[in-house]
């Protein structure tokens, strides 16, 4: 099951800094959505920067089929960690990997 990674998630606690340093070190445009999240685009990858308490990168993976996806981590020693929900956008899921990582797995 290849799938492409679609979406990243980069968390870090000081807003303007995040922004100003993904738009400036690599001229990324960043569009602000609200209090803590902003969308990013780069040549070819989406993305958002996210406000929180600590750093943490998490890939969002297309999945053709998001119910066998999580079933699949599951069998594999993952585990879900955020059943399926629709965000205004997309419908997605959130698991870790055996090592504990966190992916998000966005139904394409």
């Amino acid at each position: 099951m290849t799938r492409s990674i679609v979406h990243v998630d980069i968390s870090g606690a000081d807003e303007p800094r995040q922004h100003a340093f993904y738009r400036d070190l690599f001229d990324w445009t960043v569009t602000v959505q609200g209090p803590g999240y902003a969308l990013v685009q780069a040549p070819n990858l989406r993305g958002a920067l996210v406000e929180a308490d600590g750093p943490s990168v998490v890939l969002g993976v297309g999945v053709p089929d998001l119910a066998a996806a999580l079933a699949r981590a599951v069998e594999l020693g993952g585990a879900v960690v955020m059943p399926p929900l629709h965000n205004g956008w997309v419908t997605k899921a959130q698991v870790t990997d055996p090592a504990g990582n966190l992916v998000t797995l966005i139904q394409t």
